[in-house]
């Protein structure tokens, strides 16, 4: 059993957050690409324009596990709820610390009327493809996903 407590993120939340994003960039191969900054998400998560919610999952005073979503609109569905990154630090994968935090953002979903849950991930990547058939979602192989960094000022 995962015996972690999965509750709202916080502003003081942000470290423990920002170090699991940092571990799963490295785990992805990707840390250089890691652009964001805690006071980045400050502002993007808890200030005026929000644009992010995120729940965490303790274990005591450590956060072993993150979950952050935003809102997106489809013009076919109306509102969905995307799932940017579910991560578990990880000495606590395997333990159902990443059961407990997905089943609470699929609730969450539900609960506030969202069409749609949305999610990606990367094609090599067969044990998070394994964790999310559980729930046997749809996985889509018609779209190509794009992308065009632009500068932050």
């Amino acid at each position: 059993m995962h015996e972690a407590i999965i509750r709202p993120g916080e502003p003081a939340d942000l470290e423990g957050a920002f170090a699991l994003i940092a571990e799963l960039a490295e785990y992805e191969k990707a840390s250089h690409e890691l652009d964001n900054s805690m006071p980045r998400m400050l502002e993007d998560g808890f200030g005026p324009n929000a644009s992010f919610r995120f729940w965490v999952a303790c274990k005591g005073d450590a956060i072993v596990g993150l979950a952050l979503v935003y809102d997106r609109y489809s013009t076919w569905k109306g509102r969905c709820l995307f799932l940017e990154d579910l991560i578990v630090t990880e000495s606590e994968r395997g333990k159902g610390v990443g059961k407990a935090l997905f089943e609470h953002v699929l609730e969450t979903a539900r609960a506030e009327g969202y069409a749609q849950l949305n999610w990606q991930v990367l094609d090599w990547n067969e044990s998070a493809i394994g964790f999310y058939n559980e729930w046997n979602p749809i996985w889509d192989g018609e779209w190509i996903n794009g992308k065009i960094s632009v500068q932050i000022k």
